[in-house]
């Protein structure tokens, strides 16, 4: 508390320098809730010693990633002698301690008037009661409501960055203060329309949300975003802006940010400068592509996500009762395919527009990883109603060195039309492993792993009769 009080003292008994904007601000966000600001200012300095106040920090501040550089063409011969984030509030118990020898005034009511009465603070409070020494003597207490003349209250109610700076000249001196802060983050969306039932070209449209929960507004702001995972130590611990997904009256910007690769990350500059109010939720189209294809797929994998006990030999481990059929859209990210940009992870809804009234409505949606051009998206949409599977175990048995166990699938499809439907097998009981009889050809897709397509008749269904042998 000693130290703060130095601190305020210092402030008050030296001239801040002047910090004027030159509408320089710019934010550069991260997917992992922080982000870098850099603030553009002109410091007023006098030779030597300068005290210097920047106001309206971010209650997020990453105090120990502070950097003060000076950008002029010239050399400043700036020095930084010392440098600190205050984000305490003021009150007048810290400002009475700050004060302690000096004359205050005080406003003391009597009945319905008020009158003026100075005293020299002798001991703030927090140390005690109060002592203010007045032309009546010395009393134990405040003898009124204390007025603070000539303290700029708003230069202490925000978090503030403060620094004792040495200066070689007098004059106007360019700097940049750069600061990590969390609070801020950016992710993105996309929005996949379809046609009506049958069609397999889309149209895609991507969007940033930026959401700010630092404490401070970003007025007039440049804006970049990095996709990618970056590394951080960790030290410490709604409005919407946007358009709906087909809307009558919205106009969208023509300019879209521009993508390009930095480091073993994406870096996003978004088109235009924009401000970013504490709370808010902005949304910013960057991504417009139509006639985008897509390939749907249905899979049976009942033991998704199920992990069993390596080299069991329990006839009924791994069974279940799943008849769920995942409908899947596949998306080529090629330049071909109307695409070929890098696709930050975020969520990815389906729409299909009804053939009725030709209105989009939605039908699922799912999360994509970053995705690098020429990759495959896959996105899960959901379970089709009309297809149905159910996988029943048919015989296993035990022998010297060996298992055998022998599985039934079966499809059936309620469409109108037929479907091809990829059924997943997880081979898990051993390394060693092969299948010894099949009624369809599989795929070996991973060390445990075998695939089957199956081809489902309209309202028919289709069986797949495999035995696998495991040895060890």
């Amino acid at each position: 508390m000693e130290r703060a009080a130095a601190w305020l003292a210092a402030m008050a008994a030296t001239a801040a320098g002047v910090w004027a904007a030159e509408g320089n601000l710019s934010l550069t966000v991260y997917n992992g809730d922080f982000a870098c600001v850099r603030e553009t200012r002109v410091l007023e300095l006098a030779e030597g010693t300068n005290a210097v106040r920047l106001t309206g920090m971010p209650g997020t501040l990453d105090a120990d990633s502070v950097v003060l550089r000076g950008t002029g063409e010239e050399p400043s011969g700036l020095e930084i002698l010392e440098q600190r984030y205050v984000n305490e509030p003021l009150t007048e118990e810290r400002w009475l301690r700050v004060l302690e020898g000096t004359e205050v005034r005080f406003r003391v009511p009597e009945g319905e008037r008020e009158r003026a009465e100075t005293g020299t603070v002798v001991r703030g409070p927090g140390n005690g009661e109060p002592i203010v020494r007045t032309a009546d003597g010395v009393r134990f207490g405040l003898p009124g409501e204390p007025v603070f003349g000539g303290l700029d209250a708003e230069a202490y109610l925000k978090p503030s960055l403060e620094w004792v700076l040495r200066s070689d000249r007098a004059g106007n001196v360019p700097v940049e203060v750069a600061y990590l802060a969390d609070g801020l983050s950016w992710e993105a969306s996309y929005n996949l329309v379809a046609p009506e039932e049958g069609g397999d070209e889309y149209a895609l449209s991507g969007w940033v949300a930026i959401r700010n929960d630092s404490g401070k507004d970003y007025p007039d702001a440049g804006i970049k975003l990095v996709a990618g995972d970056v590394a951080r130590l960790e030290q410490y611990r709604e409005e919407l802006v946007a358009c709906d997904m087909d809307p009558p009256d919205c106009e969208l910007e023509e300019a879209l940010p521009e993508e390009r690769a930095f480091d073993e990350f994406h870096l996003y500059t978004l088109p235009r400068r924009t401000t970013l109010a504490d709370g808010e939720l902005k949304q910013i189209e960057f991504l417009r592509a139509d006639g985008v294809k897509g390939t749907r797929t249905y899979v049976y994998e009942p033991l998704r996500g199920w992990r069993g006990e390596y080299g069991s030999r329990r006839a009924d481990a791994g069974l279940n009762d799943e008849r769920k059929v995942a409908v899947f859209i596949e998306i080529r990210n090629s330049a071909e395919n109307g695409l070929g940009v890098p696709l930050p992870k975020g969520r990815m809804r389906l729409y299909r527009r009804d053939a009725e009234d030709g209105r989009p409505e939605f039908t699922g949606e799912g999360a994509i990883d970053h995705m690098p051009k020429d990759e495959t998206v896959r996105l899960e949409t959901g379970y089709a109603f009309d297809l149905a599977a159910e996988r029943r175990q048919t015989d296993f048995s035990i022998l010297l060195g060996e298992a055998f166990e022998r599985f039934e699938i079966r499809v059936r499809n309620h469409k109108a039309q037929a479907v091809d439907v990829r059924l997943v097998e997880h081979l898990w009981r051993w390394g060693n492993w092969e299948i010894a009889e099949e009624n369809a050809p599989h795929e070996k897709t991973a060390s445990d792993r075998a695939e089957w397509t199956l081809a489902v008749p309209a309202g028919g269904e289709a069986v797949l009769d495999y035995t696998v042998r495991y040895w060890w």
